[in-house]
């Protein structure tokens, strides 16, 4: 019997240069993570492949797969996207780009 880490998922891969090396749906730039916030979110698989038409049924759910059998890696790293305290201080208003709009 496999163990959980042993587990092949082919909808989902990691490379180096995406996202940072964070698993997304295999084909796409779209992380597992986001998948799972809409999902949690209360977004039923059908709403979630309206808001991403280019994925299909066997992509998310393959997404979900992943996340639990890989629950405490993507529940960290939702934990970061949504550290709205770390973005703050990362990335602190008014450090934007500056100069004059061009109209």
């Amino acid at each position: 019997m496999q163990t959980t880490k042993e587990l092949k998922h082919p909808y989902v891969i990691r490379k180096r240069g995406v996202h940072g090396g964070r698993p997304v749906i295999t084909g796409t730039r779209i992380p597992v993570s986001t998948i799972i916030i809409w999902y949690k979110a209360g977004k039923e698989v059908y709403e979630i492949l309206d808001m991403y038409p280019q994925l299909s049924p066997s992509q998310v759910h393959g997404a979900l797969s992943y996340y639990y059998d890989h629950r405490e890696e993507i529940e960290e790293e939702i934990t970061l996207i949504q550290d709205e305290a770390r973005w703050q201080k990362e990335y602190p208003p008014g450090k934007g780009i500056t100069g004059t709009p061009k109209s």
